[in-house]
């Protein structure tokens, strides 16, 4: 309790040291120049006392009138800042500052963990600088309401059951018919989001030049090579204003910086299938325009925006009791979406899938256990949402050969190869959650699979449930990404294309300035690592758990994604 007591009076003061340097809502920038529309707000977390100071930055860059009608909150671009509390107020004035693109179906706040340990390792070691995680600018759709008031049942019947929260009702999810302005928010509107966000709050280009470090995750990766490679005033002859001159290095997370697809194709959602029937340009653009392809990359079931945000309503219970046991399953109103999902999730085999028997409804499970069961990497079928926080632990267990066979290789990049295990007791004990640092210990089962094989081990587990629970729940710009904007895949897919081609004006950017590349051993370049970039490789990691990962690691050694970013951010240019 004396602990606990402790770290809230270290947040509290945090949080006042921000309000201080930030003034009322309207601040000054951190470029230290007066600019009317732009905010800076406190962000107050349960996350330990580690000398890190968030705030929420928005910034007013209206789109181009030719985008047409949108919401006034898709005129402003946001960003999570971070940054040290030993450190100066000013942008401008740190050692360096960390830019960081997010990938597919992801928001700023999946940046939480290795932002904070990126900025405390520097401080650390004597240099202040800051982690800016952006937001897409798609993301000003989202209603975070009901997750901010920061109960579960609460958040249910805001979403669900048309209860008001703070004075507001929601409104449902955006449906394509209200998306039309997103037909043309693709790779180029998306860099120039970057450029015209780091020009206003770091309007010198010689600090942008010699300070700032462009990356990404994932899909931010190839963002990030699109950038490099840019030109943003029409005039290929001048060079100040390129791509690569906004940036004194580069940073890549389970990605690499590239203007391609390239292995990334094969790992992530796709319901455009543009390939497979060949169609060019001009009519995927006429599709996008009219409505007849959808504006945004959602599935019926499993991936939307209704299931985005079930994401944080369990992570909300699992920042308040990890330990009880969870009624969300049975609280959550009945409907196609959430039926289907669940079974996709939470079933055995096939037979289960397809009978629904037994559901997830049918089982005890803890808070934790059910966060873990929607993001862990020995649950949860799909590579991209895969993060490595343990297991189930308080009854048997048994092997989860739906989608996929336990031990097969079929589509692995899509569904990983890490062996899955589901609760084998309905109507039983309370399942618990072996949080990630207690794989291991002396009184761990050990579950393994039928064929004997462990489902794990303590070098395979790297990210800490409360950690991913708080980034989940408790951050004003989501971990996850409601409406990702469809033609920013199928430019991407069009790479070929003159109008996506001529994007890329000077691609001696990929190489002008270095460049750190991290891979998680195990994630979506498993096996494919391209050796000529010497590659860090974090051992035992999925794709989420470079941006996840718990500052110290079971072998005892710190995070190694950190770690590296930190060094390379002392670097000289």
């Amino acid at each position: 309790m004396k602990t606990s007591r402790s770290r809230e009076r270290t947040w509290r003061r945090a949080a006042l040291a921000v309000l201080l340097t930030a003034g009322t809502l309207t601040a000054v920038a951190p470029g230290a120049h007066a600019q009317a529309a732009r905010t800076e707000s406190p962000v107050t977390t349960s996350a330990p006392a580690d000398g890190v100071v968030e705030s929420v930055v928005r910034v007013k860059v209206p789109l181009p009138a030719s985008f047409g009608a949108r919401p006034a909150a898709c005129d402003w671009l946001s960003y999570l800042r971070y940054r040290s509390l030993a450190g100066p107020a000013a942008s401008a004035d740190a050692d360096r500052v960390l830019l960081a693109q997010p990938g597919i179906l992801e928001g700023a706040g999946a940046f939480d963990s290795v932002a904070r340990n990126t900025v405390a390792r520097a401080a650390e070691q004597g240099s202040h600088i800051e982690f800016w995680a952006l937001d897409r600018r798609s993301n000003c759709l989202e209603d975070r309401t009901g997750i901010a008031s920061g109960d579960q049942h609460t958040s249910v019947d805001y979403y669900y059951r048309g209860k008001q929260v703070a004075g507001r009702t929601f409104d449902g999810y955006v449906g394509n018919d209200r998306l039309g302005w997103m037909a043309k928010l693709g790779i180029a509107q998306t860099v120039r989001d970057e450029y015209d966000l780091l020009a206003a709050e770091l309007p010198d280009q010689e600090v942008r030049r010699n300070k700032v470090l462009c990356g990404g995750h994932s899909l931010g990766g190839v963002i990030t090579g699109y950038f490099a490679t840019a030109d943003f005033d029409g005039d290929r002859t001048t060079t100040a204003d390129a791509g690569h001159n906004q940036c004194a290095g580069y940073f890549a997370l389970d990605t690499t910086v590239s203007t391609s697809l390239g292995d990334l194709s094969g790992s992530i959602p796709d319901d455009t299938n543009l390939p497979d029937i060949g169609l060019g340009y001009g009519v995927v653009q006429a599709g996008l325009d009219s409505g007849v392809l959808s504006r945004t990359l959602s599935a019926p079931v499993l991936l939307n925006p209704e299931t985005m945000t079930l994401l944080a309503i369990a992570g909300l219970g699992a920042v308040d009791a990890p330990d009880g046991e969870a009624d969300l399953p049975r609280y959550l109103p009945a409907n196609v979406n959430i039926e289907a999902t669940n079974r996709f999730l939470f079933s055995k085999d096939t037979a289960t899938f397809l009978s629904g028997t037994p559901a997830v409804k049918d089982f005890r499970l803890t808070n934790a256990a059910v966060l873990g069961a929607l993001m862990d990497d020995n649950s949860v079928p799909l590579a991209f949402l895969q993060s490595s926080v343990g297991l189930f632990d308080g009854g048997p267990v048994a092997d989860k050969n739906f989608p996929v066979a336990n031990g097969g290789d079929a589509q692995p990049a899509l569904f990983g190869t890490e062996y899955k295990a589901i609760p084998d007791r309905p109507h039983g004990p309370l399942y618990t959650w072996r949080n990630y640092d207690r794989i291991g210990d002396p009184d761990d089962p050990g579950h393994r699979s039928a064929d004997g094989t462990p489902f794990t081990g303590a070098g395979k587990e790297v990210t800490d449930i409360r950690e991913l629970a708080r980034s989940l729940a408790q951050q004003p710009l989501d971990f996850t990404e409601q409406y990702f904007p469809t033609k920013l895949v199928t430019d991407l897919q069009l790479s070929t294309s003159p109008q996506v081609k001529g994007l890329v004006v000077h691609p001696e950017g990929l190489t002008a300035n270095p460049t750190l590349t991290v891979l998680a051993g195990d994630g979506l370049l498993a096996g494919r690592v391209p050796a000529d970039l010497h590659p860090v490789i974090a051992d035992g990691y999925q794709h989420l758990d470079v941006l996840t990962a718990a500052p110290v690691q079971n072998n005892g050694q710190p995070e190694p994604t950190s770690t590296n970013l930190a060094r390379f951010a002392r670097s000289p240019r």
